[in-house]
């Protein structure tokens, strides 16, 4: 079969579906998400039980020699037509390039799938020149933060399930950019949900522990809205409720939300759903967004991410004499207020 194919994880399971194979498939990248959809399906579905005892090979990179992951592809099937070898955290594996000789010559009858993570095979090398002709290679980038949303939804839709905007932008914002994490909390909300159909901010309080009222999503919108009182007191609920919401959380998702109101004032707008297209944000959060541009001016928002910044780095103890997390998130809010008043 001609090979130089590059293609996305869901099209390669869908070929293994209607038994389609290439002899290697290699994926690298960013993103780990799509890289252990693939792997866990050539590990659990590509053979049956019986077929695994004899032809499934599993390596991972720390651990193996580049001699005993050839040797296990050039094995002949033992009644089966396919033996699978997986390797795993190839990008941890010494003389990873010695691979090559197999690459260039394989074996129709073995199924090669490695997971090289975190980052790719330099584009320079043999190795890489070989793969781009001679395997299925697949290249992930890590997902934008503002697809998230939309990656909530899809989810959820393919499912059979609805979800309110509401409770997408809290998951989003409290769990952060790791798909695998989304999709087991979302999973989890499913399988509790029983015959309804619709997701709500109830079942994320209920299910996965996100509080519907004391969240980054919330946080986000006192602190837009320029009401005081109520993110103080979320702040003293985050003081009691450790990991209801940490700072290590609010603040890079407070210095996101600033970024797009910065970069609203860019686009001499208020179309919502322009606005919204624009900055990578959902319909129902855009609200927010432009509610922080009524309270704070285009220069008074360069004053705020400076200040986040500065504030991001007394976390990890630069220039910051042992204050608590609750005291700086405090004293931020207090000055970020402040400056918005001026």
């Amino acid at each position: 079969m001609p090979l130089s194919l590059e293609m996305p994880t869901s099209k390669i399971i869908a070929n293994w579906k209607n038994n389609v194979f290439d002899a290697i498939y290699w994926l690298e990248g960013e993103e780990p998400f799509y890289i252990d959809q693939v792997v866990e399906y050539a590990e659990k579905k590509l053979l049956t039980e019986a077929e695994q005892a004899f032809n499934l090979s599993i390596f991972y990179g720390k651990d193996a020699d580049w001699t005993q992951i050839v040797n296990a592809c050039k094995r002949y099937p033992i009644q089966a037509e396919k033996q699978v070898v997986i390797l795993k955290e190839a990008q941890h594996m010494n003389q990873i390039e010695k691979l090559l000789s197999y690459v260039e010559h394989p074996l129709s009858s073995t199924i090669l799938v490695v997971a090289h993570k975190d980052k790719n095979v330099d584009g320079r090398s043999a190795l890489a020149k070989a793969l781009k002709t001679k395997a299925i290679l697949v290249s992930t980038k890590k997902m934008y933060d503002s697809k998230l949303p939309e990656w909530v939804n899809n989810w959820v839709a393919d499912k059979g399930y609805q979800i309110s905007p509401k409770a997408v932008q809290i998951i989003v914002d409290h769990i952060g950019n790791d798909l695998n994490r989304i999709q087991n909390e979302l999973q989890k909300l499913t399988v509790n949900l029983g015959d309804r159909k619709k997701i709500t901010e109830d079942d994320i309080e209920k299910y996965i522990g996100i509080s519907k009222e004391y969240n980054a999503f919330e946080f986000q919108e006192s602190v837009a809205q320029k009401n005081f009182p109520k993110a103080i007191r979320m702040i003293q609920y985050f003081e009691s409720n450790n990991k209801a919401a940490p700072i290590q959380l609010i603040l890079p998702t407070l210095y996101a939300f600033f970024s797009r109101v910065y970069a609203i004032y860019g686009m001499g707008t208020q179309d919502e759903k322009r606005i919204a297209s624009e900055i990578g944000v959902s319909p129902f959060a855009v609200k927010n967004y432009i509610a922080a541009t009524r309270h704070y001016s285009y220069s008074k928002v360069e004053n705020i991410l400076l200040l986040i910044h500065g504030y991001n780095l007394r976390v990890i103890g630069i220039n910051d004499a042992a204050n608590t997390d609750a005291d700086l998130l405090k004293e931020l809010v207090v000055k970020i207020m402040d400056i918005g008043s001026k």
